[in-house]
């Protein structure tokens, strides 16, 4: 008989009093963050959310809002990223820049060990905050619990998170930005708004706005994106473009979404 994943999970945790965890605002951390308040209490763990014109709206608002209704010791913090040229010029490894500044402002605030959301499918993209993450000492208990996505989703079904359970994915807004563009919050701010709205008009299983040196990209779902008609396409486009500073002359159009496309130049293997 194999052993309930939560069970592992919830053992892990016990040995590690006093920890705190980086929340997003994504599934995989906030169930994390309510899994590990429901163990071991708010005196237990503490939570740290990171304000930041790369995190959207919602996802900041979200953690507020389960840190309220769970009773959660919850701190937000600015991990001084955008001060970072290296981390705003853009490079393909610009999440490590990232996560190092997180995780060495959390190990500043933290009394114990800092806990990240990754599960055990992040280890197989390439994704440079891991190598961070490695540096500062930063434990995975999803990982050391052999949990997958559909594990995290499941417990959040069983704890009764069903609008976390359900939540798409959305890494941080930066990473709709092509490689090697500036990292700058106006436009991020932009790709916020534009996701947003689309999300209220078009109900899209994913949706990603790209920029790119070729102007803006929506990628959709295929169902999503097959669904809509010439017309729709016109529509979008023309609302999609009324959000763009008159400064911006960006061509927008659609694609398909794809994972990571807008990373350039990136073997796309896990970080070492």
């Amino acid at each position: 008989m194999s052993i309930d994943p939560s069970f592992r999970l919830r053992e892990v945790l016990l040995t590690l009093p006093g920890a705190t965890i980086a929340v997003s605002g994504g599934v995989d951390s906030m169930t994390l963050s309510s899994f590990a308040h429901s163990i071991l209490g708010a005196g237990g763990v503490a939570m740290v959310h990171a304000l930041s014109p790369a995190v959207p709206a919602a996802a900041t608002q979200r953690v507020r809002e389960y840190a309220a209704q769970e009773g959660w010791h919850l701190k937000e913090v600015d991990a001084g990223e955008f001060s970072d040229p290296r981390y705003r010029a853009n490079p393909v490894d610009r999440c490590f820049f990232c996560k190092s500044h997180l995780y060495e402002t959390l190990g500043n605030l933290a009394d114990g060990v800092v806990l990240s959301g990754t599960n055990c499918d992040d280890l197989g993209d390439y994704r440079p905050g891991l190598k961070a993450a490695a540096n500062n000492a930063v434990r995975h208990p999803y990982v050391d619990a052999g949990m997958t996505k559909d594990d995290v989703r499941a417990l959040a079904r069983r704890l009764g998170l069903d609008g976390l359970a359900e939540l798409p994915s959305s890494p941080c807004l930066s990473s709709r930005v092509e490689t090697g563009i500036r990292i700058e919050p106006e436009r991020l701010a932009l790709i916020d708004t534009v996701e947003t709205w689309l999300q209220s008009t078009l109900n899209p299983k994913v949706v990603r706005c790209r920029i790119r040196q070729a102007g803006m990209v929506i990628e959709l779902d295929p169902e999503t994106l097959e669904g809509l008609t010439a017309q729709h396409r016109r529509a979008v486009i023309d609302a999609a473009a009324a959000h763009l500073p008159a400064t911006d002359n960006l061509d927008v159009s659609f694609a398909a979404y794809r994972q990571g496309s807008a990373f350039v130049g990136a073997d796309l293997t896990p970080a070492a």
